[in-house]
């Protein structure tokens, strides 16, 4: 019994250290090398393991490299690796660009992949150009006529731009001034709607596409749509404006001649008030001029004849102001 637990115990570690044999020395990995063309040691296979580097990775991107009849380095894809690369994108994007007649050397691959653009995307794009649908762009016309325009912009990757290049939104940024810029510069707005590839050609000259990761190929205008016309639009509020300019320098006027007028009130008033009190010294110095001997009886007598004979005539004349 002490011997079968034995035996087992023996087994169980044989089968232990094999199994950690061949995780350290993946002799099947090494195998699958040397049937497809691919010169590795055993030694550098288990030397990965150390090296914190998977083999199945290195070794699958060697094995498509040499099928493809592109020559790759074992230790530039672990230098990749280890600096936080995709090995296999980086091989496929190469692989790729090599059957595209696309100048794409490994170097340049592994720091578009390490600038964190898909280097594999990028070449499909190289060989089918993207669509990017522009948002709608609004412009107005010269005659005062807002446009609705939207455009398709055709792309295709440019490799040797792809790091430190703009992305897509500059490209569709810039797409959008240029033809605000177009339609701005348009006299009329039926000139524009008549000849939209007027537009396209625009701003194709401008260049649109420098500094960026993409090569436009062309602008194509897929829709124009009439807005609001702006220029009546400001018409009206500057009508509006000038109205209520108008209106305000009215009341201001209004609200002086009202001021002159209460000023001119009481001004009348005032001489109103000053011809009673003169009025009420008159029989003081008449009275004064009797004890003084400068007015006689006579001339008194006058004096009230005087002021019948007015206040007659004014009577007779408010009459007549009444019956007209």
């Amino acid at each position: 019994m002490i011997e079968q637990i034995g035996l087992l115990g023996l087994v169980i570690g044989v089968i232990v250290l094999l199994v950690i044999m061949l995780y350290f020395i993946p002799i099947g990995l090494w195998f699958s090398a040397l049937v497809s063309g691919v010169k590795i040691s055993l030694l550098q296979l288990f030397l990965m393991r150390f090296r914190k580097v998977p083999p199945g990775i290195i070794v699958r991107a060697l094995i498509e490299g040499t099928k493809a009849g592109v020559h790759l380095n074992r230790d530039a894809l672990e230098a990749h690796y280890l600096a936080g690369g995709h090995v296999a994108r980086v091989v496929h994007a190469i692989v790729s660009a090599s059957k595209a007649n696309i100048d794409l050397t490994f170097n340049m691959a592994t720091a578009i992949d390490l600038a964190g653009r898909d280097v594999f995307e990028a070449v499909q794009m190289s060989v089918n150009p993207k669509v990017i649908n522009t948002p709608p762009v609004t412009a107005v016309s010269k005659d005062g006529i807002q446009l609705i325009a939207k455009a398709r912009v055709t792309v295709r990757a440019n490799i040797r731009q792809l790091v430190g290049g703009a992305g897509e939104e500059t490209v569709l940024a810039r797409v959008g001034e240029g033809i605000v810029s177009s339609i701005g510069s348009s006299h009329s707005h039926k000139s524009v709607l008549e000849n939209p590839d007027f537009i396209s050609r625009v701003v194709l000259e401008k260049g649109l596409d420098a500094g960026t990761a993409f090569e436009i190929l062309s602008i194509d205008i897929a829709d124009i749509d009439i807005g609001k016309n702006i220029g009546a639009a400001l018409q009206l509020d500057q009508a509006e404006a000038d109205k209520n300019i108008a209106q305000a320098k009215a009341e201001e006027r209004r609200s002086m001649a009202i001021a002159l007028e209460q000023e001119m009130k009481a001004k009348a008033q005032d001489m109103k008030a000053r011809v009673i009190e003169a009025e009420t010294k008159i029989p003081l110095a008449i009275a004064d001029a009797f004890k003084n001997g400068n007015l006689g009886i006579m001339d008194y007598m006058k004096y009230k004849n005087i002021m019948a004979d007015t206040a007659m005539r004014d009577s007779i004349a408010g009459e007549e102001q009444k019956d007209t």
